[in-house]
């Protein structure tokens, strides 16, 4: 009855401040600003045009006597475009805000210069995104810790995977994930479904790849008003490469240590003045320090963006990818650290051990512009079958010289479709500002489990194998024991939010959304035809204030809420007994400080609680019964810096201190038990120095804290310190060298693991050459 209520209360909000706001009036944003000459003398005549990021003109405008133009455009990211006789040409990127600063475009003389690139933001920083409130904010103005790996970041560290882009990123680590998925520790909560593409949910288990990425994206704790159940620790978007009006030929060719080959290609051209199309590809074939272990990866994605008029686009994407590789699970541990064998040491069968996931994305969207109305609409099908069967180390002996070795396989099939519904209205009320958002979130999952175990000999569920040479060709059987999965789930959800961003003055502003999610599981067991079904009806408010003191500076406080249901991130683990258990709950206070210390050089800090309740735990006075009193908190702050320092000198990177533990016992751990894989101190920072106009080089710092494989805190993995290196030479304007070097000194470190006997190790020193030809 409740969440009847809170629905039908929602949906009255909804209708009621659209009404409202369809009778308001508000005016555009003025983008001002001023065109001057290498002498700082104005130029007047120039013309400037602001391009919108779908690519479309816009606006445009020229500049009076004085240099000075202005432009009255909706808030969102735009390209300027100046030009001027006897000058060259000079682009600008730039963020329209509700009050936007002036802009100084110097144009060089024609002639001393093809071209001038300017950046307001620089190529490590983004001045604004629109994942985290679903309308085109400032960074500054959302209250909570957010860190954007930028295309420049990629290119720089050349980047391939999630696990590698977040090793820069304040209070995520990478977890194993058994080694055939990508699965993050986020403020200390592990997941493996927060993930995202353009802002709509990526959650089954496998390893994404970065060919196709134009910015990656960790938004920090509870994100369930955006985004929806789940993410509580946080949620991970990847935002994709689209077609745009912008002529582009890029190719990349990549090799080095441990067979390393890869290719990469970005192409997009302007059909018309109304369609344009990109296409972006890659195919990889490499191999690893871990012996016998090899991948091969092959993705293509095209894109279409049509302007339909000069205030609606579509646009359609398609993506299919494909990764296979050989299962890894790492090595056990010995008397509480990991084994002491060589880190290269395989255990298993690799001719046996195959991991394959193929991944089809169609995705649409549509944009419409009425004034201060915006209408957007985005769905997104998937189509996903994976599979794994993979060798699984165990205990060692005691007297260190055989190690436990067990077997399975898994396979898994999802269909997906979500459809999201976006409407935004500025609105103005006296001297306060609001922006409104309403919307709706429709979607439904369709998933099959199968798995089975190993049987050596078709027998034996376990064997023992020898450290010294732990590979093994004993024949195994695969079959279901008595508790392998064999099941059907059907998830149907639906969402609806409100959010409003309140400028009360210049100074101050206030975040304030309400979310409400239908989530129903329905599951079916094929091995004895029982079926069990949950509802969950879960509200998710979220409130932040922003205080400004200057217009570079924000302090912020935050309250959020985020919910998991019983069935967990992977709808798994739904029985009997989970049938009729609360969803998990996440609560999270923040404060922070955003500064932008000049145009393109940002710091950040934050400090959080957060606690997730309602966790299980084993009943004191009855042991065969789960009671939901388990609980976790997370303690912690971080600092980050993105930017540059000085002209030549940019950076990117940051330090976390974390403090995870077991505030309330569970059914894994007792009270004060630390939680798995989260370090209390971490430190990153890449830096990018341009030598001379040819010549730059990268330098980065990685170093992490000890931290407990598993959560009944018997085995460490050691801290340890990581350098990386950098070089990149420009050869022409169409040619570029680069070469990457991963654990400069060539220091032996675990980086995760799955639990106490599947511990990764580090890769050792390693190399990286590419080429990359813009033609």
């Amino acid at each position: 009855m409740l969440s009847r209520l809170v629905y039908g209360l929602c949906c009255l909000v909804v209708i009621s401040f659209f009404s409202v706001a369809a009778q308001a009036q508000q005016a555009k944003p003025i983008l001002s600003g001023k065109v001057f000459d290498p002498n700082h003398a104005a130029i007047s005549g120039a013309d400037v045009v602001a391009v919108s990021e779908n690519g479309r003109p816009h606006s445009n405008t020229t500049t009076n006597e004085r240099g000075e133009f202005s432009l009255s455009l909706l808030m969102g990211n735009y390209r300027l475009r100046v030009t001027a006789p006897g000058f060259a040409e000079t682009s600008l990127v730039c963020t329209v805000t509700s009050s936007p600063q002036p802009l100084e475009v110097a144009l060089e003389v024609a002639g001393s210069s093809a071209s001038v690139t300017v950046t307001d933001t620089g190529g490590y920083q983004v001045a604004a995104i629109s994942s985290a409130t679903k309308t085109p904010t400032s960074l500054r103005d959302i209250p909570q810790a957010i860190t954007v790996v930028t295309r420049e970041q990629i290119q720089d560290r050349s980047l391939d995977s999630v696990a590698a882009a977040v090793a820069y990123v304040p209070g995520v680590t990478s977890h194993q994930g058994e080694n055939n998925r990508d699965q993050l520790i986020v403020r200390g909560n592990s997941t493996s479904a927060d993930f995202f593409v353009n802002g709509v949910r990526d959650d089954v288990q496998y390893y994404r790849d970065f060919y196709n990425v134009e910015r990656f994206e960790a938004l920090k704790g509870p994100n369930a008003m955006i985004f929806g159940r789940g993410g509580g620790g946080g949620v991970i978007n990847r935002v994709t490469k689209e077609a745009n009006f912008n002529s582009l030929r890029e190719f990349t060719f990549q090799g080095g240590s441990f067979h390393d080959k890869r290719f990469t290609t970005d192409l997009n051209q302007q059909l018309s003045e109304k369609v344009a199309i990109r296409l972006n590809g890659v195919y990889e074939r490499s191999a690893s320090f871990r012996d016998f272990v090899n991948l091969e990866r092959y993705g293509v994605s095209p894109t279409a963006t049509f302007a339909l008029s000069s205030n609606t686009t579509a646009k359609v994407s398609f993506e299919h990818f494909h990764d296979g590789r050989v299962a890894d699970r790492g090595i056990p541990s010995f008397q509480g650290k990991p084994v002491d064998i060589p880190i290269s040491t395989y255990f298993g069968n690799p001719n046996e051990a195959p991991v394959r996931a193929s991944v089809n994305l169609l995705s649409g969207s549509f944009d419409h512009q009425i004034g201060d109305f915006g209408i957007h609409n985005r769905t997104m099908f998937g189509d996903y079958d994976r599979f794994y069967q993979n060798y699984v180390p165990g205990a060692v002996t005691a007297d260190k010289s055989k190690a436990a070795l067990t077997v399975y396989n898994n396979a898994t099939k999802r269909r997906n479709v979500f459809n999201q519904t976006d409407l935004n209205y500025l609105l103005i009320t006296g001297k306060v500002r609001h922006n409104l958002l309403g919307g709706v979130e429709l979607g439904r999952q369709l998933t099959d489990n199968f798995r089975n175990t190993g049987f050596f000999n078709n027998t034996a569920t376990s064997i023992q194998v020898s450290l010294a040479n732990p590979l093994v060709n004993t024949p195994v059987t695969f079959r279901q024991s008595a508790t392998d999965a064999d099941n059907h789930l059907q998830v149907n959800l639906g969402g609806a939010y409100i959010q409003d961003q309140i400028d009360l003055s210049r100074k101050v502003q206030v975040i304030a959304g309400l979310r409400f999610d239908y989530f129903d599981l329905q599951f079916h067991n094929n091995r004895n035809g029982d079926d069990l079904r949950r509802i969950d009806n879960l509200v998710s408010p979220r409130l932040g204030l922003v205080v400004k003191p200057v217009t570079s500076l924000s302090v912020y406080g935050s309250y959020s809420v985020s919910y998991l249901p019983s069935s967990g991130d992977q709808f798994s683990s739904l029985t009997t007994i989970t049938q009729q258990v609360k969803p998990e709950k996440f609560i999270n206070f923040e404060g922070g400080i955003k500064w932008d210390l000049r145009r393109n050089l940002s710091i950040t800090s934050a400090v959080y609680r957060l606690d997730r309740t309602n966790t299980r735990a084993t009943d004191p006075n009855d042991p065969t019964r789960i009671v939901q009193t388990g609980s976790q908190r997370t303690n912690g702050f971080e600092f980050g810096a993105n930017g540059n320092i000085t002209r030549d000198w940019r950076v990117s990177g940051g330090y976390a201190f974390q403090d995870a533990f077991i505030s309330s016992a569970t059914t894994a751990a007792p009270f004060g038990a630390k939680v798995a894989q989260v370090p209390h101190h971490t430190f990153s920072l890449w830096n990018h120095y341009q030598i001379i106009p040819k010549l730059s080089a990268g330098l980065g710092i990685v170093t992490r804290s000890d931290m407990f494989a598993a959560i009944d805190n018997k085995v460490t993995l050691p801290g340890y310190t990581r350098i990386d290196a950098a070089i990149y030479y420009s050869l022409s304007e169409k040619w570029r060298f680069q070469l990457n070097l991963e654990n400069l000194f060539d220091r032996q470190y675990y980086i995760n693991a799955d639990n106490n006997n599947n511990i990764s190790p580090g890769r050792p020193r390693g190399a990286r050459f590419g080429l990359v030809a813009r033609l």
